[in-house]
């Protein structure tokens, strides 16, 4: 069944949500509840049955059921505040009060196979990296397992695209590759993208095997290969761990080949992302030297383009970075640019996990406004639980502001 309201269109057998004809990253248990509520648009929801139909009756707390509301909301350009489509009755639950229409006929998104495998042209590479995760192939005899291997895919690519860093390929595109002898590199060419994922999943009685490997698609090298083995007791449950370890995996490989193609390009051709990837470069050296070269370099990424957050977190990181080394010169002045930069930063982008983590860290370590810091930190969490990176990295905020306040009131 397709659901089509305002310029949206929901798709519950696809499980899918466009915009136009563009795809919208959502998780799935936001997915599932935008689509419950439309399903039921005619009557309120209570926050039980919603708990019910999507957690299955498991206990979750009024915060995950609010995360995943504010998703839906965000997904469909909907708010709190504004209640355009999805409404908050209190005490009583929600209702989706948009006008719908209900259609049974194909997606007019979906291209039809002979369109699928006619000759693609080559696209030309976005700025920022950009990947494509391709169905993983089903090694077992058991067919139910393709059921998990692709649900899997959809989590894996949901969780990239959450990332304003990255360009992730819609699904509908990549699966077009399914079951067909593929060439990584004319993959590449087609979709446009530097870097290829692919994987594989093998049952085996009562356990599983999940293989994956990162390819950088315009020379065929393999950057990044790893394998999960787990029991299958809750195939639910090992979905999400193999897509939090496979996320958790991919960005720290993605920053670090990204870089190095940074690092190779002539001085010339440089643009402001190049530079922000040089300063993160300099940043991770953790010497006072590149610590100055790192802030240098953050400047040049923002003059070029001002609306690139990223530039401005990684800035008052910097001033994080000083303060904890002790390479701290003039305090009243770091003080103000950390201010500067952290607003600066938020104000140009409050949902990357990244530019929250890393401004988070600054106000709380430098600012000593540790609720706030702290707050941005679990809300880059709460965006994208799956990536890893942004709980390790609250962690270690922690140790990082603990050590930093205790100096301060020593």
């Amino acid at each position: 069944m397709r659901y089509l309201f305002e310029e949206y269109e929901l798709d519950s057998s696809r499980r899918e949500l466009y915009r136009d004809t563009s795809v919208v990253a959502l998780a799935p248990q936001a997915f599932d509840l935008l689509d419950y509520l439309i399903r039921n648009r005619e009557r309120v929801v209570s926050k039980d049955e919603l708990i019910t139909a999507i957690w299955k009756g498991r206990c979750v707390s009024d915060a995950a059921l609010t995360t995943r509301l504010n998703a839906a909301r965000s997904a469909v350009g909907d708010s709190g505040e504004n209640q355009r489509l999805i409404k908050t009755l209190p005490r009583k639950g929600y209702r989706f009060i948009g006008t719908v229409q209900e259609s049974h006929s194909a997606p007019t998104v979906a291209a039809t196979d002979s369109e699928r495998t006619a000759a693609k042209p080559d696209l030309p590479l976005p700025d920022k990296p950009s990947l494509a995760v391709l169905p993983f192939t089903n090694l077992s005899s058991d067919p139910e397992q393709e059921y998990f291997a692709d649900g899997m895919v959809e989590d894996i690519i949901t969780g990239l695209s959450r990332s304003k860093s990255l360009f992730v390929i819609a699904r509908q595109s990549t699966f077009t590759y399914r079951s067909k002898a593929i060439d990584v590199r004319q993959v590449g060419r087609e979709l446009g993208v530097r870097y290829v994922l692919e994987g594989s999943v093998r049952k085996s009685g009562d356990r599983v095997r999940i293989s994956g490997q990162l390819i950088e698609a315009t020379t065929g090298a393999h950057l990044w290969a790893d394998r999960f083995d787990s029991q299958l007791k809750d195939i639910f449950d090992l979905q999400d761990q193999v897509t939090s370890s496979v996320i958790g995996a991919l960005f720290p490989q993605l920053e670090r080949a990204e870089i190095e193609r940074a690092k190779r390009k002539p001085t010339e051709n440089l643009q402001a992302y190049d530079y922000y990837l040089r300063a993160l470069s300099s940043f991770y050296q953790f010497t006072r030297e590149q610590n100055i070269e790192a802030l240098r370099l953050t400047r040049l990424a923002f003059d070029i383009d001002p609306g690139l957050a990223a530039a401005y977190a990684l800035g008052a990181y910097c001033y994080l970075q000083r303060k904890v080394f002790g390479w701290t010169i003039n305090a009243d002045q770091e003080l103000n640019d950390t201010r500067r930069l952290a607003t600066r930063a938020i104000e140009l982008d409050n949902d990357d996990p990244t530019v929250l983590v890393r401004v988070g860290q600054a106000i709380a370590a430098v600012l000593y406004e540790l609720d706030m810091g702290m707050a941005l930190v679990f809300r880059a969490y709460e965006l994208n639980p799956w990536r890893n990176r942004a709980i390790s990295e609250a962690w270690s905020a922690d140790i990082g502001v603990a050590c930093v306040v205790g100096r301060h009131a020593a």
